[in-house]
């Protein structure tokens, strides 16, 4: 007797996509068979499609900033959202601060996360590799960190070739995986100087001070050390094909080099930021979203495998209020203007409608890049990402054919606009299970607060 059974409908395992039934006891998938009879409760899903449930390893939730206070969107607000966007796990990020620790930061973090809904881990940020703040990396690793994030921009984040060069070198001392936000920070801060200098502060002008080439020049050096010192990156967040080419370049190499890419790659432009008065804030986000030119070879990187992930890079910042996007004024230069775009529920039903709906790629590539690979990359694989035998019974019933319009209201989170209002797409969540509990049906999530799991991650855990 199982506790749930799922009957009838097409479930994606692995390279396969069949007709079948799944059982699933203590939270777990238990059989996965033509026909299963005894179950205690039973959810029709003719006609419906059964996809491992997301996971999206590239979030801001619930964030301390640098200037103090934390991010709008909570663990109970960013919960909903994923769930009902069909993501049912998330490692997010643990901030440093310059001349501050890391185990405090960690600390907190957790009990943050405990309050949400979603199971998770978390990149513990490296801002400041003093000996004093890497010593404490042992403890995070005893405690289930398996990721470090570095940033090669942004003022209050930026690390310099050495200090890259020690994050690395702690990373592969403890078997853990890199993570880097790839772009020049010095061509940055000259661009922006000029811009700025010359009247240019209008938000259209993000795009601007940050072209690609400080994004290809920032992957290169990023991978070229990485590959000096022997350890395994992902690049995040590739916004064109020329800076997905030097990836490719050094997987050709052998070198141990992932990327992912966002759906405002594929979706978003730099006209966006263009908009009329300041509502091209709404847009703006780091790398900038390019041509619409660009989609097109985005989509072919995707095809290749160079770019093996798609994550939405969540960091919400509302349009309005003393937090958001005008928190300088309207009149603000796009240098202050808040960073980040929201995404965790618009992520699967944006890339299943442009890529499965379209055509672009197969149901097989859909979940990989959404739930597999992300999974893997993180240490997480087979327990998240994998319809099996005895993996987490997180599953998404989506109902392929549906049309729905993107407004703000579907999206339920925490932030009062989506950049992706109005835009139709085919594809969404019907309901979504994580360990084999139903915590959104027809977009009403029902989890409990607290009810998420941290997912320790050991070091040398599967990077392929």
């Amino acid at each position: 007797m199982y506790d749930l059974a799922i009957r009838g409908g097409t479930a994606v395992l692995g390279d396969a996509v069949v007709r079948c039934d799944i059982g699933i006891s203590g939270g777990r998938i238990a059989a996965i068979a033509e026909r299963i009879e005894a179950a205690a409760q039973v959810i029709q899903a003719d006609g419906l499609l059964v996809l491992p449930g997301g996971v999206d390893t590239h979030c801001h939730i619930e964030e301390p900033l640098p200037e103090g206070g934390v991010q709008e969107e909570s663990w109970e607000s960013a919960s909903r959202s994923a769930f009902a966007g069909g993501t049912t796990t998330v490692v997010a990020h643990v901030p440093q601060f310059k001349g501050g620790g890391l185990l405090e930061q960690h600390r907190a973090a957790r009990e943050r996360a405990a309050r949400g809904m979603l199971d998770h881990g978390f990149h513990q940020i490296v801002a400041d590799p003093s000996e004093a703040a890497m010593a404490e990396i042992p403890a995070l690793v005893a405690d289930g960190v398996g990721s470090l994030k570095a940033f090669l921009t942004y003022d209050s984040l930026h690390l310099d070739d050495a200090g890259f060069l020690a994050v690395l070198q702690a990373a592969r001392r403890h078997g853990l995986m890199v993570h880097v936000h790839c772009e020049n920070f010095d061509a940055i801060r000259l661009a922006t100087r000029t811009l700025i200098e010359a009247g240019c502060t209008a938000p259209k002008y993000h795009a601007v001070s940050r072209p690609p080439v400080v994004e290809r020049e920032a992957t290169h050096r990023a991978i070229a050390l990485a590959e000096l010192v022997g350890q395994p990156i992902q690049i995040f967040h590739v916004s064109c094909a020329e800076v997905a080419e030097e990836v490719a370049r050094a997987k050709a190499r052998g070198v141990n080099v992932s990327a992912e890419t966002c759906p405002q790659y594929v979706t978003l432009t730099a006209d966006d930021m263009d908009r009329p008065g300041f509502e091209g804030a709404k847009f703006m986000c780091s790398p900038a979203p390019r041509s619409a030119e660009e989609h097109g070879r985005v989509w072919d990187m995707i095809r290749r495998g160079v770019l093996d992930v798609i994550t939405s890079d969540h960091c919400g910042f509302s349009y309005e209020g003393l937090r958001g996007k005008g928190k300088h004024g309207r009149d603000a230069a796009f240098d202050v203007i808040p960073n980040g775009i929201p995404g965790l529920a618009a992520r699967l039903p944006v890339i299943f409608s442009e890529g499965v709906s379209k055509g672009r790629i197969d149901l097989p590539a859909f979940v990989k890049l959404v739930s597999e690979n992300p999974a893997k990359i993180a240490g997480l694989y087979p327990r998240k990402g994998a319809i099996a035998v005895g993996s987490d019974a997180d599953l998404v019933l989506w109902d392929a054919g549906r049309q729905v319009t993107i407004t703000n209201a579907l999206m339920q989170h925490a932030i009062d606009y989506t950049p992706y209002e109005g835009m139709q797409v085919t594809g969404w969540p019907a309901a979504t299970l994580r360990r084999g509990e139903v915590v959104m049906w027809d977009g009403a999530v029902t989890a409990r607060p607290g009810s998420g799991q941290w997912l320790p991650r050991g070091p040398g855990a599967d990077r392929a």
